[in-house]
């Protein structure tokens, strides 16, 4: 088999550095481990790894992955520019297969886009991402506090779904151990440092943020809405338990895992909470692989094959 598959995103910072660049880079990575030839021309089917790339007139067997559906959930928010989400959400409509990385996904798009031709493909943590011996050391030019909290994504502008900024009022009151937030931002986010409180570290590599994972009390994720939420399953295969709200994704994705607690959403004190109870707790790794996801992602390019 060959796969056109779409690496546009990963020339635009926006979408490289954010969990659709990792989904795009571990699975093309993985595919071609696979021994699969990734090619532009002359290809059996055709795979848009984000519907920020979506084309209506593919020519070939296509499937588009879908990650999640909250600009259709919170149009209030994200749906300035309705006309271009339209369109994308007309050409995932004509794909052959679409791709959703947890049920609620795949439900959504059922309900939202009366789509019924969806694939569920779970993700996984990247390689990279271990527990790390003494992971102080990688972070030296951080000058991290000697506990904390760890919130991982990107501000440059934060997204309002993730709740960022009531997390870091909150650790600025020292209501909780310090917080550090990890991710390149703009000038707009410097206003939530505070010294000895908020600590904004900019862009990491990926083996500092593995020792980032490693070195903290656990990671928080104050977020109401996610697709499938890569960094809980990053900081679970570094060791580090993760406090999150119970959006429906994460339920499905994380619930039963001993490293993990739940809380209703907007009860940013249960979450905190939480996160005390599990400092010091180490958390198991989660089995699944990118090897696992690119099999199983072959599978629905055989099914988009044989259905068109």
């Amino acid at each position: 088999m060959k796969v056109a598959l779409d690496l546009r995103v990963l020339r635009d910072r926006a979408t490289a550095e954010r969990g659709i660049g990792r989904y795009t880079s571990e699975l093309a990575a993985a595919i071609a481990a696979e021994g699969v030839e990734l090619v532009k021309a002359d290809a059996d089917v055709r795979h848009s790894p984000s519907i920020d790339r979506v084309t209506i007139r593919p020519r070939l067997p296509y499937v588009v992955t879908l990650h999640d559906l909250v600009p259709l959930k919170h149009p209030d928010r994200y749906l300035r520019t309705g006309l271009r989400h339209r369109l994308r959400y007309a050409a995932v409509k004509r794909a052959a297969r679409v791709i959703a990385p947890s049920r609620a996904v795949a439900d959504d798009a059922a309900n939202l886009l009366g789509i019924e031709h969806v694939d569920v493909v779970p993700e996984a943590p990247a390689a990279v991402f271990r527990p790390i011996t003494a992971p102080r050391g990688f972070l030296t030019r951080l000058r991290l506090p000697d506990r904390f909290l760890l919130w991982v994504g990107g501000l440059d502008p934060p997204d309002p779904r993730k709740g960022v900024e009531p997390l870091a009022r909150r650790a600025a009151d020292g209501k909780c151990p310090p917080l550090v937030l990890a991710g390149r931002h703009d000038a707009e986010i410097e206003r939530f440092a505070v010294r000895g409180r908020v600590l904004l570290t900019g862009r990491v590599s990926d083996e500092e943020l593995a020792a980032l994972y490693s070195a903290a009390d656990a990671l928080v994720l104050p977020s109401e809405e996610e697709g499938f939420g890569l960094t809980p399953h990053e900081a679970l295969a570094c060791g580090t338990p993760v406090a999150a709200y119970a959006a429906p994704a994460l339920r499905e994705t994380l619930d039963g895992n001993p490293g993990v607690r739940l809380v209703p959403p907007g009860e940013l004190d249960g979450l905190l909470a939480a996160a005390a109870e599990l400092a010091g707790y180490e958390a198991i790794a989660p089995a699944r692989t990118w090897g696992d996801v690119a099999r199983e992602t072959l599978a629905v390019y055989e099914r988009a094959i044989a259905e068109s």
